[in-house]
């Protein structure tokens, strides 16, 4: 098993992409600490992780609350006594042209897209630091490289998590620490199916897409997690600062 000995903090675990890397994480042998806002969806995937025989830990987290976050990376770090590698997977959009969005929505999808990963880069590094070596994989979107219809500000958000994921890259290189994006297309998630029922227009723009999808379907949550997968493991110690689009071809760029 590729990741045998090593501890995750997988943020946004609970459901969707983030339950699918946190499964893949375990069953290459990590330890996973599984951080969601919603208790019942931690506990969940806690269980499924216990259930193919490794530790795992729920921990319910506002990942948007810088406090909430210290303590849910000094609680992961008791537990398993280190932190190896951290997942940044929480995401919330809503699908509308942006002359009729609002500073609320836009506060909204810039905390959970983008401060969230803040929160918990900052917690993290210090600890990851101080024993020379860590991983960080934060999923953004192709919706932050090439842009989105009707995803102006999740697009910006997402495309921040690029920028900063880089910069940080370089930042933390002489620490041994590998920081990656994985960047998904449209993926079969408790999310899309609630942007696709949003309303009729949403729905068709979602079919819009996914016909100029060459493979013309969706992703599924556990290809995402095969990604997250190659940047936590050994296999990737030599890459850091890069974007891997898992999107079926939709983006070629």
């Amino acid at each position: 098993m590729k990741l045998e000995g090593k501890t995750a903090l997988v943020a946004g675990g609970g459901r969707g992409i983030g339950r699918a890397i946190s499964l893949a994480l375990a069953r290459e042998g990590a330890e996973v600490a599984v951080a969601d806002i919603l208790k019942e969806n931690a506990e969940a995937v806690r269980g499924e992780i216990q259930g193919i025989g490794q530790k795992a830990l729920a921990l319910q987290v506002d990942l948007t609350k810088k406090a909430e976050v210290d303590q849910a990376v000094g609680e992961t770090i008791a537990r398993f006594g280190k932190l190896d590698i951290l997942v940044n997977c929480a995401g919330w959009d809503r699908l509308e042209p942006f002359i009729e969005s609002n500073e609320e929505t836009w506060e909204k999808v810039i905390a959970i897209n983008f401060k969230s990963v803040l929160n918990t880069t900052k917690a993290a590094l210090p600890h990851m630091i101080s024993r020379r070596g860590g991983k960080i994989v934060n999923i953004s979107s192709d919706a932050g490289r090439v842009g989105s219809t009707w995803e102006s500000v999740y697009a910006g958000a997402k495309g921040a998590v690029i920028a900063f994921s880089k910069t940080v890259a370089r930042e933390v290189a002489r620490h041994k620490i590998n920081v990656n994006v994985v960047c998904p297309g449209l993926t079969d998630t408790p999310l899309l199916e609630a942007i696709r029922s949003q309303s009729p227009e949403t729905g068709r723009l979602i079919e819009a897409v996914i016909k100029a999808t060459p493979f013309r379907r969706v992703a599924q949550p556990e290809e995402i997690a095969e990604a997250v997968l190659f940047f936590a493991s050994p296999s990737a110690d030599f890459v850091t600062g890069q974007t891997l689009s898992i999107s079926g071809g939709l983006t070629m760029v």
